[in-house]
């Protein structure tokens, strides 16, 4: 019985046509050869299997021959080719630095190094996962590396290139190695089948060119796996299920479900790939790589950024032909926001879920940017403005809420309400002196960083708390550039204190500055939000009700030292601040 050789050793290229996609650098290796301008010490780096040790094996062979050709390739035919084929030549010596890591074995070798060639030129050494050398091997290496005998050559392999210390990267040639083109892959593949008698679909043949990611030799195991599965014949559903790759036609169809705003749809889709054995994590990730194939699909020219078959590539120019680029910017960045929210979740599946609810309203408009109509700017008089009448001289913009014709009593007014501040002796503030349950009234300045909102509905609906709580932290979100605005809001939540008016209560004269400044803004969201646009906001500071909290990082660190007296002490001996 013959014996079995697998494919990534049986179809080991030997020379330096043979190897994929590394054209730059066999090309620079052979002028080297042919011009004699061999250096002594060489570093192949790169990712895992994309040929660093083959091309060093082939190097080797070649400036060891006895008759090389004219195109720069070994003989094959002299002793030394002959003995390197046989896997019995003497000028090659190859060391595995992870196994052989000590300064023990790096003195061993530079001791065989001093040996000349029995047969051809040079004696090769080939060091595999040089980073694994201890420190101390390194620096015994060091002066071996810089001046080494004439006939010595050292070709050092790493996958880790960051780790090698900068005074042996000095000392070498550094060729990069690329990951191989899932094209490249899939014409090897192509040719190792027909070599084997195989006959297996070209989206097959691009599966497992994709699950090899950019390694020639993991897409040779990957194939043997296959066929061992498959049998002569391997066709695209057969490899998708040995490999545990998720099928392409379950994102097409949950794009679809997304467009049509089909919820329950997309939720059944994505039940039957938890029932496959999926993981829910590897779905996001697949979903967004589907989401960046369909954008790349959108331009000719960045179509040829697919790594796919040219069915599968057909079917994603199709669905971007129907998929608005707005609607895959947003797509992008709620799958992105799920996937790094995924470790973090405690509800892994229901997080996954929202993400699916919230694709389906996008092409809907909920989660787009809503065009709406502009409030009347008020101006120093008190004359009020119908809001309601207002909204309806503009027909043309898209609101968010709807508008009733009906006449609505006039509501927003250029005065504000009195703002009460209650007070103890001794605390003082920027406004004037007040005494305490003094009533100062405060005008506040639109803030032009805050939100565009709706125009309010000159309606009357009633709200409930949790509602009222909802809007609130949703403009508090809004604010990105204020983070100390959205801290206080969140700190602070409102008390309704009759059907349509709210009070904040807020500690100090900052906060009542700052929340000051947003107070119009906030009662129009909230107007607009919960379809009341007799809302109105109150803010009183309070100072006896926040007297045992510490707000400013100073306040803190008092608070710390009154708790703990060792505190204090350990801040001196290390000298830290504030």
């Amino acid at each position: 019985m013959e014996q079995y050789i697998v494919s990534a050793r049986k179809y080991r290229p030997m020379t330096f046509r043979s190897v994929i996609g590394q054209e730059s650098i066999t090309s620079t290796l052979k002028n080297a050869i042919a011009s004699h301008h061999l250096a002594h010490a060489y570093l192949f780096c790169g990712p895992r299997g994309v040929g660093k040790t083959t091309c060093a094996r082939i190097f080797a062979k070649t400036i060891n021959c006895l008759h090389p050709r004219e195109d720069g390739e070994a003989c094959d035919e002299c002793e030394s080719c002959r003995a390197f084929n046989e896997h019995g030549s003497f000028n090659i010596h190859e060391l595995d630095a992870a196994s052989n890591n000590t300064v023990d074995d790096i003195r061993s070798l530079v001791d065989q190094v001093r040996v000349p060639p029995p047969i051809g030129r040079y004696s090769v050494y080939i060091v595999d996962e040089v980073h694994m050398l201890s420190t101390a091997a390194f620096n015994a290496f060091l002066k071996t590396l810089e001046e080494p005998p004439a006939h010595a050559i050292f070709i050092l392999a790493t996958t880790e290139k960051h780790k090698i210390i900068p005074t042996i990267l000095s000392r070498c040639q550094i060729y990069n190695f690329n990951r191989i083109k899932v094209a490249d892959t899939v014409r090897y593949l192509k040719y190792v089948a027909e070599n084997e008698g195989v006959e297996a679909e070209d989206a097959a043949f691009n599966i497992i060119a994709q699950k090899a990611d950019g390694a020639m030799r993991d897409a040779l195991s990957i194939f043997d796996q296959v066929v061992s599965f498959c049998g002569q014949k391997v066709t695209y559903q057969a490899a998708i299920e040995n490999l545990n790759v998720l099928d392409y036609d379950y994102y097409f169809k949950l794009v679809d479900a997304f467009l049509g705003g089909q919820v329950q749809q997309s939720l059944l889709i994505f039940d039957e790939i938890l029932a496959k054995g999926f993981d829910a994590q590897y779905f996001i990730s697949g979903l967004s790589s589907h989401l960046r194939d369909l954008l790349v699909s959108k331009d000719a020219a960045t179509i040829g950024l697919l790594e796919v078959g040219q069915a599968i590539a057909e079917r994603y120019r199709v669905q971007a032909a129907s998929v608005p680029v707005q609607f895959i910017y947003k797509a992008l960045e709620l799958s992105n926001e799920c996937d790094m929210n995924y470790r973090q979740s405690r509800n892994k599946r229901l997080l996954t879920e929202i993400m699916l609810m919230r694709l389906c309203n996008l092409n809907g408009g909920q989660e787009s940017k809503k065009v709406e109509p502009e409030l009347p700017k008020l101006s120093g008089s008190a004359t009020p403005v119908n809001v309601a009448q207002h909204a309806a001289a503009t027909p043309a913009a898209k609101t968010a809420y709807p508008i009733p014709q009906q006449p609505a009593r006039p509501q927003m007014v250029a005065e504000e309400p009195p703002v009460r501040v209650h007070r103890r002796p001794g605390i003082s503030i920027s406004a004037p002196a007040v005494q305490t349950g003094q009533r100062v009234t405060e005008t506040a300045q639109p803030d032009s960083a805050a939100p565009q909102t709706a125009t309010p509905a000159a309606e009357h609906c009633d709200f409930t708390d949790e509602a009222l709580a909802q809007a609130w932290l949703k403009y508090a979100e809004s604010l990105e550039k204020e983070a100390h605005t959205t801290q206080t809001m969140r700190n602070f939540p409102p008390e309704r204190v009759s059907h349509d008016s709210i009070v904040m209560h807020i500690a100090n004269s900052t906060q009542m500055e700052e929340m000051m400044a947003h107070k119009r803004n906030i009662e129009r969201f909230l107007a607009a939000e919960l379809h009341n646009s007799h809302i109105t906001l109150s803010i009183e500071q309070d100072v006896s009700r926040f007297d045992n909290e510490a707000f400013t990082p100073t306040e803190k660190l008092a608070r710390m030292q009154e708790k703990n007296p060792y505190f204090k002490e350990l801040k001196q001996k290390l000298g830290l601040e504030l």
